[in-house]
């Protein structure tokens, strides 16, 4: 059987990823999402992941031989984030059961496996860094947990093989992506530099001052279609990352540089984006009509919240890769050059000035 991709989530930085790269690999893709944009190679399917009937009704027939669960949907709380976003994991492999054409699936999670929802991030007991796979889940309720027990159940119920990836901060281009911090420092750091205000690094002097690690999202699609085509890494939890390390300190002044800006020397003192950008919407619409860009609503591309969280971390964040470097994963991708990569596409596709 022809391989035959599911990318469910294909809108978002991930899944636009994973489907270009299994496109240009040859693999027949189908991308789906509630409203998926046209791409070449790629076939896309709308549906809604909470509503089963529609769900069942738009996947009727299609016979999938790889599915790649790329996309959760932000709750208000724990509770509801483990709620929706099982059920969508769940309504999707339920969907596709009645055709038995699966072989694998990929599900994509992060590094919150380690350090915790968002109601309790970086608190109280976490494992020791670097992160390693072999590290059990901390005693805290987690929609990563959740949806990785859906993909076990049906797993040991259909007979497919799975893959758990757990990336740190993802890099990569998508508008209206809710975890986005890339674009959120381009957007930032372009209404500085139009604005004159200092480009202030928003973050703890832990996560200035500690090693650190990213993960492209084009790195993360080759690991995807490497463990769901390699048989070794069947039914393996991997940490993905680019394979180097850095300090915000070293990284603020290269991102600084590329645009243009100075970087305003750091006080020790967090400076969080919700409080810095939390006017910028007129000045992101001056932008828009001076440099005739492509977005005005500029909380489709900035993610302020989530940018602070990750910056503003107490403790240091460093993942292992031994895993899959033993396993034979190999591929590499220098972090600094990641942001470079999307600050070009984001000119280049006038989302940026």
């Amino acid at each position: 059987m022809a391989n035959h991709a599911l990318v469910v989530g294909v809108s978002g930085i991930v899944g636009s990823a994973t489907s270009r790269l299994l496109a240009d690999q040859g693999w027949q893709v189908t991308g789906l999402a509630r409203n998926p944009k046209a791409a070449d190679n790629i076939t896309p399917l709308a549906a809604d992941l909470l509503d089963p009937a529609s769900l069942a009704s738009a996947l009727e027939g299609l016979k999938p031989t790889h599915v790649y669960l790329t996309t959760w949907a932000r709750q208000a709380t724990e509770a509801e984030n483990i709620r929706v976003n099982s059920a969508m994991i769940r309504n999707v492999l339920d969907a596709l059961r009645p055709t038995g054409s699966v072989k694998h699936v990929a599900l994509v999670t992060g590094l919150k496996h380690y350090l915790g929802p968002f109601e309790a991030y970086g608190k109280g007991v976490l494992p020791q860094t670097p992160f390693r796979e072999e590290q059990g889940r901390l005693d805290v309720e987690n929609f990563y947990y959740a949806q990785e027990d859906e993909v076990f159940a049906a797993a040991e119920r259909d007979g497919f093989t799975w893959s758990v990836h757990r990336p740190h901060t993802i890099t990569g281009v998508a508008v209206g992506n809710a975890m986005n911090m890339a674009t959120t420092l381009a957007v930032y750091a372009s209404v500085c530099r139009a604005t004159g205000r200092p480009f202030r690094f928003p973050g703890s002097a832990v996560q200035w001052n500690s090693l650190t690690d990213m993960t492209d999202a084009r790195q993360l699609a080759k690991q995807l279609h490497w463990a769901s085509t390699t048989p070794a890494a069947a039914n393996q939890a991997l940490n993905i990352v680019n394979g180097d390390v850095f300090r915000w300190s070293w990284m603020w002044q290269r991102i600084a540089d590329w645009f243009g800006i100075e970087a305003a020397p750091f006080d020790g003192q967090p400076a969080p984006l919700e409080e810095q950008m939390a006017g910028d919407a007129a000045t992101w619409l001056d932008l828009v009509a001076k440099h005739d860009l492509a977005e005005a609503d500029i909380t489709r591309l900035t993610s302020p919240w989530h940018t602070d969280a990750d910056l503003g971390r107490p403790i240091e964040v460093v993942t292992d890769m031994s895993k899959s470097r033993k396993l034979g994963f190999v591929d590499y991708q220098a972090s600094d050059g990641a942001f470079f990569a999307v600050f070009e596409q984001l000119r280049a596709a006038k989302l940026i000035p």
